[in-house]
């Protein structure tokens, strides 16, 4: 299922993993920007307690499967953004 088919408003709680296989940490929330009823990222926390934040644009999720929980990207850990 390609991310643009899917609703990223439903995958809080999802673990998302880069183009490697590495986990980066699971979704925290979703992120909105050009309009204000559809997200254009979501953001991804590491850890329990982890303060840093990854920036994921839905450009960069390559599959989300919904039966496993798990967020697929087509890009390395290294070009997602960090942010507080």
């Amino acid at each position: 299922m390609s991310a643009l088919a899917y609703d990223l408003r439903r995958t809080m709680g999802y673990i998302v993993a880069d183009s490697r296989g590495r986990v980066l940490g699971k979704v925290e929330s979703p992120m909105y920007g050009t309009r204000p009823d559809e997200p254009d990222a979501i953001s991804v926390r590491k850890g329990f307690f982890g303060r840093r934040r990854h920036l994921v644009p839905a450009d960069a999720i390559e599959q989300i499967d919904a039966t496993s929980g798990v967020i697929g990207l087509r890009v390395p850990r290294e070009s997602v953004q960090s942010f507080l």
